[in-house]
């Protein structure tokens, strides 16, 4: 088991590809601290899986745009587990609308969230990490912040500051055996897309040249891969899972 004995901060842990990321951290031997926003059923749901594979869970009910209570998540999973080794950031939010009927409310909403709150949780598990000298950060993007995707200009610009956020803090934490590195999902069958109308998800799927969409299992995978010992020379990279969407 890859994570064997290690602690691990997941946000937005109860769905989609972030309920993925947490079983399989679960089954690679850590215990996990994970936060949600709203669905108490879904978080205790999630406890129960963790604990069952073998693991310890602990959630916290908390909003990551919140600077105070990203710094309680941190502290939270060093004193209920009295270590902390990996932070995963992968709660998110979409407002997607055309430019020109976005609010200010859906923009500052979506970037708060996303790359805000990724600072936030961040930063306070950083000095940890520093002091101890070794610690494993990974980020879900998006694809859309590679290559934009039409009615998506907020999300777009807070994944596309997640990469530049990834690029800046690998370099400036290498040093202390820190690793930085993000996974860029692309169409990942989530309850995102599950509401999306059938014809148009059609059509989106002939956009992809593997001509699917892509699975949370896989996303989970691939930050698996990131956070082991066979990726221990990469740091600062994105990683790309989009069906070959983004392929220019």
């Amino acid at each position: 088991m890859q994570c064997k004995d290690k602690v691990a901060i997941v946000t937005g842990g109860t769905r989609g590809i972030g309920h993925a990321i947490a079983l399989m951290l679960a089954r690679e031997g850590a215990d996990i601290c994970f936060s949600y926003l709203k669905n108490t059923e879904a978080a205790e749901s999630l406890a129960q899986e963790i604990e069952k594979l073998g693991g310890k869970a602990r959630a916290l009910q908390l909003d990551v745009r919140d600077f105070e209570k990203s710094k309680e998540l941190v502290e939270t999973a060093k004193s209920h587990f009295g270590r902390l080794d990996i932070v995963v950031n992968n709660a998110g939010i979409t407002r997607d609308k055309a430019l020109m009927m976005m609010t200010q409310e859906d923009w500052h909403e979506v970037i708060d969230t996303n790359l805000n709150g990724a600072f936030n949780v961040t930063r306070h598990a950083i000095v940890t990490f520093l002091k101890q000298r070794q610690g494993n950060i990974v980020t879900i993007t998006s694809v859309t912040g590679l290559i934009g995707l039409p009615r998506q200009t907020n999300y777009a610009a807070a994944k596309a500051g997640l990469i530049g956020f990834t690029k800046a803090l690998a370099r400036e934490v290498a040093a202390y055996n820190i690793r930085v590195n993000a996974v860029a999902p692309g169409l990942i069958e989530t309850d995102m897309v599950a509401h999306l109308k059938e014809e148009y998800k059609e059509a989106l799927k002939k956009r992809i040249p593997l001509g699917r969409f892509g699975k949370a299992e896989e996303v989970a995978a691939t930050v698996r891969f990131l956070l082991s010992e066979s990726a221990g020379f990469i740091t600062g990279q994105t990683i790309v899972l989009d069906g070959g969407l983004s392929i220019v």
